[in-house]
């Protein structure tokens, strides 16, 4: 036996024997679930391609599936065995992850993986991708540190290439610390206690993680802006290993159609003119194909796949002038619901992918042309669906560090911004700018809204101000139903349950003027609610009918604050969560509370012409 398969076979039973005597892998099924964790396969999670805007065909591998884990002091440098197999890429908590454990500021989750390098990886730089981790996530591949990695919803990378021993067997071994609502960091929605509008902690792996083999010279991201006015698409990119005359060309397609192509120093910005450009919008979600090569010396050394949009977001007066949302630079009512993103057997993560994209298509057959996606991000292959499908979408920051005054009421004194300390800051703003970067080639984002009800608000007008300074090109909430500030675009109020509107003539003339949460009408539905008792909405009905009676109402007298001056409203909300049972849908979506075509019916009305 030569040297190297022997050490390799050493490798593998010491590593084989600190997982022995474990406790085997099984959906936990004390709760309710939906109708995909049934489908879930250990050996085929997630399988689909994680990144839609930069993709790169053949030379990947997904790493979801079973891992080892352990949960340990934090004291403690590192367990000394493994309890058990925990489904990657589901949080701890949850019951897919088939563990379903809290783990608290005073423990960290350790887990264990044996990876199979590929052989067309041979040679080339290996890229490990995280779609996101929550919250401190430090990687070691094969007992050596790849990196450090702060924030909860971002995606990162380490390149893992000088750790690589050689044969195909790696271990990868990832360290978690999450405070939860014991720390300053963005968390949304997750508490220790569970109650109310407040849900279960998030710890750990919750998006996909894979390999990529890329060559030394590579595409690291792109940027893409269109500007529908200059009929114009500015592209731009980031690499690493550049030589002297590499350079960049930027090519757009119609389908097959060649209809813009630009070569660019790297650092340059690409100016594509798009002739007789098709806009986007919610009944035309035309999307356009892009590609970028890296040449040198005429031969193209690295290419990426993507796409993009040209649509645009903007605000403007109407004859009474009155601010109004514009889409392509007209006015188009926005209505959705406030989309939470949670999932009763996979917490922050969809079970599989046609679960994940099947609150968009459902709520788009019931009319709505918009999603507030409230204090979470997704996976990047939820906006991809949402920009093919024609969904608006708004984009919340999640919020942590909680504690200050709230004046919901615009006009009013009393809210105050919170006093965060330095540290806090720096991890809201590192974490909000690099969301922001990460998000900016989703064409179905508008609107970026940076605070939502004086959750953790602070320097309100200098973080609109330097969203928008990011972003030109999108919409800034700056608050939503918050401690109302003169900054961003928009005035948002949050009025339950019945819709309500900020007067026109004190701030109609400066913002758009939105509602951004309105409505709440409970129902739970026995057999599928996630608590036996203790469940609320803000005005609980005993029937669907009831319910329906009341919405229809909400919806008759949203259509004259649209004459009045309203540009969008969001509805409390897509489902239930958890104790909450003031969805359209139930926690586990097997049921719809209201049906479909009635309230396409209803919402139908709300897109028609203003009245002359």
């Amino acid at each position: 036996m030569n040297k190297i398969l022997s050490g390799t076979l050493l490798f593998i039973l010491s590593c084989t024997a600190v997982r022995a005597q474990q406790k085997p892998w099984a959906l936990i099924k004390d709760r309710i679930v939906s109708p995909w964790a049934e489908k879930v396969e250990p050996k085929n999670v997630l399988p689909e391609y994680p990144r839609p805007q930069l993709v790169r065909s053949g030379n990947w591998k997904n790493l979801n599936g079973l891992w080892d884990y352990a949960i340990v002091p934090k004291s403690q440098s590192e367990p000394s065995a493994y309890e058990g197999k925990i489904l990657v890429p589901f949080a701890v908590e949850s019951a897919l992850s088939g563990v379903g454990r809290t783990v608290g500021k005073d423990s960290v989750l350790w887990y264990s993986h044996i990876i199979d390098i590929p052989s067309f990886m041979n040679n080339k730089e290996v890229m490990l991708h995280f779609g996101a981790a929550d919250w401190q996530t430090e990687v070691f591949v094969n007992g050596k540190s790849a990196g450090l990695h702060e924030g909860g919803f971002d995606a990162f990378t380490f390149n893992i290439t000088s750790l690589l021993k050689k044969g195909s067997k790696q271990e990868i071994k990832v360290r978690i610390w999450d405070p939860t609502d014991e720390g300053p960091q963005p968390r949304g929605k997750q508490q220790r206690k569970p109650e109310g509008i407040w849900y279960t902690p998030v710890t750990g792996i919750w998006q996909t993680v894979w390999i990529e083999a890329l060559p030394k010279t590579h595409i690291v991201s792109t940027k893409q802006t269109p500007d529908i006015d200059a009929k114009t698409l500015e592209v731009s990119a980031k690499a690493e290993g550049l030589e002297p005359g590499d350079r960049l060309r930027i090519t757009a397609f119609d389908g097959k159609n060649k209809v813009a192509e630009q070569d660019i120093e790297p650092g340059a910005v690409a100016s594509l003119a798009i002739t007789n450009p098709k806009l986007w919008s919610p009944s035309s979600p035309f999307l356009y194909h892009l590609n970028v090569s890296l040449i040198r010396k005429g031969k193209i050394i690295d290419e990426a796949g993507s796409y993009f949009a040209m649509r645009k977001s903007s605000v403007g007066a109407d004859k009474n002038g009155i601010q109004r949302m514009l889409l392509n630079n007209e006015f188009v009512f926005q209505y959705g619901p406030l989309d939470q993103g949670w999932w009763p057997d996979g917490l922050y993560t969809a079970p599989t992918d046609e679960a994940l994209n099947f609150d968009i298509i459902k709520t788009k057959a019931m009319g709505f042309n918009m999603i507030r996606k409230h204090i979470k991000i997704e996976p990047a292959r939820w906006y991809y669906e949402c920009d093919k499908l024609g969904m608006l979408v708004w984009q919340d920051m999640p919020s942590g560090d909680l504690g200050n005054q709230w004046q919901p009421n615009p006009g009013l004194l009393g809210g105050t911004d919170k006093n965060r300390t330095p540290a806090s800051e720096a991890i809201y703003r590192k974490e909000w700018e690099v969301i922001l970067d990460q998000l900016h080639n989703f064409p179905s984002i508008i609107v970026w809204t940076p605070f939502n009800e004086a959750w953790g608000q602070f320097k309100t007008k200098e973080i609109a101000d330097w969203t928008k300074q990011k972003d030109p090109s999108r919409l800034v909430n700056s608050a939503s139903g918050g401690n109302f500030v003169i900054a961003g675009d928009l005035v948002d109020l949050h009025h339950y349950p019945d819709p309500a509107m900020p007067r026109p003539d004190l701030f109609g003339s400066t913002h758009a003027i939105v509602l951004g949460e309105f409505g709440g009408l409970g129902l739970p539905v026995s057999g599928h609610t996630w608590k036996a008792k203790d469940n609320w909405g803000y005005q609980t009905f005993k029937t669907a009918d009831e319910m329906l009676d009341k919405y229809s109402s909400f919806m008759t007298k949203m259509q004259e604050l649209i004459q009045k001056g309203l540009s969008a409203a969001v509805y409390t909300q897509t489902t239930d969560v958890e104790q909450e049972t003031n969805g359209l849908m139930t926690y586990d979506r097997k049921v719809i509370k209201m049906p479909v075509e009635k309230l396409k019916s209803v919402h139908d009305k709300l897109y028609l012409p203003l009245v002359p």
